[in-house]
Protein backbone atom coordinates (compact mmCIF):
# COMPACT_ATOMS: atom_id res chain seq x y z
CA UNK A 1 0.00 0.00 0.00
CA UNK A 2 1.27 3.49 -0.85
CA UNK A 3 1.26 6.33 1.66
CA UNK A 4 -1.14 9.23 1.22
CA UNK A 5 -0.69 11.84 3.93
CA UNK A 6 -0.95 15.62 3.85
CA UNK A 7 -0.54 18.24 6.58
CA UNK A 8 -1.34 21.82 5.61
CA UNK A 9 -2.14 24.99 7.53
CA UNK A 10 -3.91 28.14 6.49
CA UNK A 11 -7.04 30.20 6.87
CA UNK A 12 -10.61 29.15 6.27
CA UNK A 13 -11.53 30.90 2.99
CA UNK A 14 -15.21 29.91 2.78
CA UNK A 15 -17.81 29.47 5.49
CA UNK A 16 -17.96 25.82 6.62
CA UNK A 17 -20.97 23.97 5.20
CA UNK A 18 -22.39 21.16 7.30
CA UNK A 19 -24.54 18.41 5.79
CA UNK A 20 -25.68 14.92 6.70
CA UNK A 21 -25.63 12.15 4.08
CA UNK A 22 -28.68 9.92 3.47
CA UNK A 23 -26.79 7.26 5.48
CA UNK A 24 -26.71 9.65 8.46
CA UNK A 25 -23.00 10.48 8.23
CA UNK A 26 -22.20 14.12 9.11
CA UNK A 27 -19.92 16.04 6.75
CA UNK A 28 -18.29 19.46 6.96
CA UNK A 29 -16.96 21.13 3.79
CA UNK A 30 -14.66 24.16 3.73
CA UNK A 31 -11.94 25.77 1.63
CA UNK A 32 -8.48 26.27 3.13
CA UNK A 33 -6.21 29.02 1.80
CA UNK A 34 -2.50 28.39 2.35
CA UNK A 35 0.25 30.97 1.90
CA UNK A 36 3.90 30.52 2.86
CA UNK A 37 7.51 30.77 1.79
CA UNK A 38 9.31 27.52 1.01
CA UNK A 39 12.90 26.70 0.11
CA UNK A 40 13.35 24.93 -3.22
CA UNK A 41 16.72 24.32 -4.87
CA UNK A 42 18.28 26.66 -2.34
CA UNK A 43 15.97 29.54 -3.25
CA UNK A 44 12.97 31.00 -1.44
CA UNK A 45 9.71 30.85 -3.30
CA UNK A 46 6.27 32.14 -2.40
CA UNK A 47 3.60 29.42 -2.28
CA UNK A 48 -0.15 29.96 -2.42
CA UNK A 49 -3.06 27.58 -2.92
CA UNK A 50 -6.69 26.95 -2.07
CA UNK A 51 -7.82 23.42 -1.41
CA UNK A 52 -11.17 21.95 -0.48
CA UNK A 53 -11.35 20.10 2.86
CA UNK A 54 -13.94 17.45 3.71
CA UNK A 55 -14.42 16.23 7.28
CA UNK A 56 -16.66 13.17 7.55
CA UNK A 57 -17.94 11.24 10.56
CA UNK A 58 -18.88 12.08 14.15
CA UNK A 59 -15.34 12.26 15.54
CA UNK A 60 -13.87 14.68 13.02
CA UNK A 61 -16.98 16.82 12.55
CA UNK A 62 -16.97 17.42 16.32
CA UNK A 63 -13.69 19.29 15.66
CA UNK A 64 -15.47 21.55 13.15
CA UNK A 65 -18.33 22.93 15.28
CA UNK A 66 -16.56 26.18 16.23
CA UNK A 67 -14.81 26.81 12.91
CA UNK A 68 -15.56 30.11 11.19
CA UNK A 69 -14.49 32.03 8.11
CA UNK A 70 -10.99 33.51 8.51
CA UNK A 71 -9.83 31.20 11.32
CA UNK A 72 -6.34 29.70 11.09
CA UNK A 73 -6.29 25.89 11.20
CA UNK A 74 -3.98 22.93 10.57
CA UNK A 75 -5.47 19.99 8.70
CA UNK A 76 -4.03 16.45 8.64
CA UNK A 77 -5.49 13.89 6.28
CA UNK A 78 -5.25 12.32 2.86
CA UNK A 79 -5.86 13.63 -0.66
CA UNK A 80 -8.30 12.28 -3.21
CA UNK A 81 -9.41 13.25 -6.68
CA UNK A 82 -13.01 14.46 -6.74
CA UNK A 83 -15.03 15.23 -9.84
CA UNK A 84 -17.27 18.25 -9.55
CA UNK A 85 -20.79 18.49 -11.03
CA UNK A 86 -19.36 20.38 -14.03
CA UNK A 87 -16.99 17.48 -14.80
CA UNK A 88 -13.84 19.26 -13.63
CA UNK A 89 -11.66 17.14 -11.34
CA UNK A 90 -9.75 18.55 -8.38
CA UNK A 91 -7.78 17.30 -5.41
CA UNK A 92 -9.49 17.52 -2.02
CA UNK A 93 -8.23 16.82 1.48
CA UNK A 94 -10.19 14.31 3.55
CA UNK A 95 -9.42 15.47 7.09
CA UNK A 96 -8.47 13.06 9.85
CA UNK A 97 -7.65 15.87 12.29
CA UNK A 98 -8.28 19.61 12.40
CA UNK A 99 -6.52 21.85 14.89
CA UNK A 100 -7.20 25.51 15.49
CA UNK A 101 -4.08 27.72 15.37
CA UNK A 102 -4.14 30.77 17.63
Amino acid sequence: MFENCLVIAGQIASPPVRKTSPAGIPHCYLVLEHSSEQIEAGLTRRVWCRIRVIASGQTITAQTHNLELGMSIKVSGFIQRQEMANGVAQLVVHARQIERID
